[in-house]
Parts: structure tokens; C-alpha cells; sequence
């Protein structure tokens, strides 16, 4: 259930691009591009407006690999920032505000149920992002049992979440500075095949608790676009805390680092780096640990109180808006940094397709296939897969 909301809102936000697509209008802008009259949704997201109800698709190996759920979105333009820098004029442009809600139901019978909004005070120069929801998640966790060697624990987790985050823009730099916060009233219950005898690694107290966390952000985005960089990078940091004086359970730190980097090769060849890493600190409960998140590995499979992980890509832009993914990445999760040689490597690999919607947001959408260290597994991605 680790950072949900987050994760949630940003999907949603991608999605609704493509949605746009679907909404009645009282004018029909064309779907060919005036540059080359290829099949293109930019005119239709630049000019929707009212109620779009959005389909969508669930394909994350952990929620049995298959669901589908229904998004309705509300988009509303903003201006970009305008300001006088040395006597020049410097544009920067501003995402949109989003506002809507959520339904998902996938093949374990997990479902969730949430809203939210993402938007910028233009004025105050600060990007926030407001989620809430409710989710029952039916989650495997794995842990290593004497005699036994590794073994897979079922449980139902069901809990309300509401996430905050606000960053304000640090002069008229690409650096922003903020708060975040997190709140999951959980409740854990063992589903296994020894109901009766739950795990000893579980807590009494993590089968109903509160977590409430605050915390600092800074973060750096110089990316050409938001949605399918073709060069910059994003570097972000985060240090929070979950304590009682905040009315959470656990008294515990943890930090989340990454950095996502896109070059050009050459004319038609974009290369990409993420790196990410994760660290607990004192006692989070299980469901809050950090786990390797990676095309081609269910959430969760790979999990402990810290992890890392490096993943590369590369997009060929063969024919027109047609482009083909290449990808691969490693990983590993542990408890301690004593460890780390120990740990095992988790690792993906795979290729892909995407194909270019919306010319004047450079938003691609397509499918992603990947291989892990036990199966396949496949994701419909608008945008960037690198989503946080």
C-alpha cells in the first residue's frame, strides 16, 4: 500500500489524456494532425471539457494480472508561468488541473474506490497534488522460513488513504521545495493456508493501526515534457517522518531518492536512466517496506526495509509516429546494507511498442512486454512508464 495515492493520482493523470478522446463535444475537432494528417487526439484533450468518463485497464501481475475500472475526469487548462529573467522573457508551460474519481476491480478481488486532484496556484508558482480513496487489497508478501526457504504469506488489507503534497517552485528555477503527507487507517487480515496460525513476522499491532507521515520534498524537473520526455531529467528526494505527535502507530523514518535521465542517441534513437531507491529507518509495519517496482515484478514480490534499483531504456523511432521499447533493469530489496551482497538480484527485461497520440503534448501510448525473474507479464502505458 506504500505511497497508493501518489502512485494512483499520477496514473490517473496520464490516463485522462488519452480519454479525452471520448467526450462529447459541442464541436468536433479533427482527429488527423494538421502537420501530418496522421490519426492524432491533441485538438480533442485542447478542447474537451465538462464530464469525460474514462475505461481503463489493469494489468499489475499482483492484482491477478487482470482488471478494469472507470475514471471520470474533469480538465481544465492553465496558463503558463511568464516571467522577466535578465531582461528576457522566460515561458514555462503548466500541466493542466485534473479532477476526478476512480473505480477499479481486478481478478483477486481487490478493488478500490478514490478521487482526486492535481493542479498549480499559478500565482503562488505551487504544484499540489489531493488523493482519498478507500482500497481492499488482496496482497502476497514473501519472507524466508527456516526449513522451508521462501514462502508466499496472503493477506486482505483494507484501509482508507488520503494523500497530500505541495511544492512550491524556488525562484525561477526548475527546483521545487515542499511538504508531503500520508494517512492509512489499515486493517491486516492473514488469508493464507494457516489461518489460524498467522505469521510471526506480523506485528499484533499492524493488524489495525494508523499511519500518518509528514515530510519535506525537493525535487528538480527539467524535462522537455512530462509525458514522453525525449531529453532532461527529473531528481527527486524525500525525507518522512510517521510519528505519534502526527497520530500515526509507528514511529518510524523513511526516504525515497530517484532520478529519471533521457538523452537523444541519435536522430531517431532516445536513451533513458532511472535509478531508485528506497530506506526504512527504526520500525515500519510490513505493508509500508519498500519493494522492488519494476516491469515484469509483482508489487511486493521483492521487498525490506531498503532497496535500489537501476533500470535503462531505449525508444527507436522507426516509422513516423511508430516507436519501438527496449528495456532492462536490476534490483535488489534487503534489510540491511550488510546484506546488500547477499540479497537476491531481481532483474526484468523486454520490449514494446508505442505510438504517438497527441503531437502537441508529445504523449505516447502502447504496450510494454517483460520478462522477470519467475514470468511475463504485460502494461498498457500512457506516458512514461517511470511514473512518481
Amino acid at each position: 500500500m506504500k505511497d497508493s495515492g501518489s502512485k494512483l493520482t499520477i496514473t490517473i493523470f496520464f490516463i485522462s489524456f488519452f480519454s479525452v478522446s471520448f467526450a462529447q463535444q459541442e464541436t468536433k475537432p479533427s482527429l488527423k494532425d494538421s502537420v501530418d494528417s496522421a490519426f492524432d487526439l491533441s485538438n480533442y484533450i485542447i478542447h474537451a471539457n465538462g464530464f469525460v468518463p474514462v475505461p481503463i485497464i489493469i494489468t499489475e501481475p499482483a492484482f491477478g494480472g487482470f482488471g478494469g475500472g472507470l475514471v471520470p475526469v474533469f480538465i481544465k487548462k492553465r496558463p503558463p508561468y511568464i516571467d522577466s529573467v535578465k531582461g528576457k522573457i522566460k515561458v514555462t508551460p503548466v500541466a493542466p488541473d485534473i479532477t476526478g474519481g476512480a473505480a477499479f476491480y481486478t481478478l483477486n478481488n481487490s478493488w478500490i474506490v478514490a478521487g482526486f486532484r492535481s493542479g498549480t496556484f499559478v500565482k503562488a508558482r505551487i504544484k499540489y497534488i489531493v488523493g482519498g480513496g478507500y482500497a481492499n487489497i488482496n496482497m502476497s508478501y514473501y519472507r524466508t522460513v527456516d526449513d522451508l526457504g521462501e514462502k508466499e504469506f496472503k493477506f486482505n488489507i483494507k484501509t482508507p488513504t488520503i494523500s497530500l503534497q505541495a511544492i512550491k517552485r524556488i525562484g525561477y528555477s526548475n527546483w521545487y521545495a515542499g511538504l508531503k503527507y500520508l494517512f492509512l487507517k489499515t486493517d491486516v487480515k492473514y488469508v493464507g493456508d494457516s489461518v489460524a496460525l498467522p505469521p510471526e513476522w506480523v506485528k499484533p499491532n499492524e493488524y489495525s493501526s494508523i499511519v500518518s507521515q509528514l515530510g519535506a520534498v525537493l525535487e528538480l524537473d527539467n524535462r522537455d515534457n512530462v509525458f514522453s520526455p525525449d531529453r532532461g531529467m527529473k531528481v527527486h528526494f524525500d525525507g518522512i517522518r510517521s510519528d505519534n505527535i502526527f497520530g500515526s502507530d509507528y514511529d518510524y523514518w523513511r526516504m525515497n531518492y530517484y532520478m529519471y535521465a533521457y538523452t537523444p542517441l541519435s536522430k531517431k534513437l532516445t536513451g533513458g536512466l532511472r535509478i531508485d531507491g528506497q530506506q526504512t529507518f527504526e520500525n515500519p509495519p510490513f505493508f509500508m517496506y519498500p519493494y522492488i517496482d519494476m516491469r515484469g515484478i509483482p508489487s511486493n514480490r521483492y521487498s525490506g526495509k531498503a532497496d535500489i534499483l537501476t533500470e535503462g531504456e531505449f525508444r527507436w523511432d522507426f516509422y513516423k509516429r511508430w516507436s519501438i521499447m527496449f528495456y532492462g533493469g536490476a534490483g535488489k530489496a534487503f534489510n540491511d546494507w550488510s546484506d546488500f551482497g547477499s540479497a537476491d538480484l531481481a532483474y526484468s527485461y523486454g520490449t514494446g511498442f508505442r505510438y504517438l497520440i497527441a503531437r502537441k503534448f508529445k504523449l505516447r501510448m502502447g504496450i510494454d512486454i517483460a520478462r522477470g525473474p519467475e514470468d511475463f507479464a504485460y502494461y498498457i502505458v500512457f506516458g512514461s512508464k517511470w511514473l512518481k
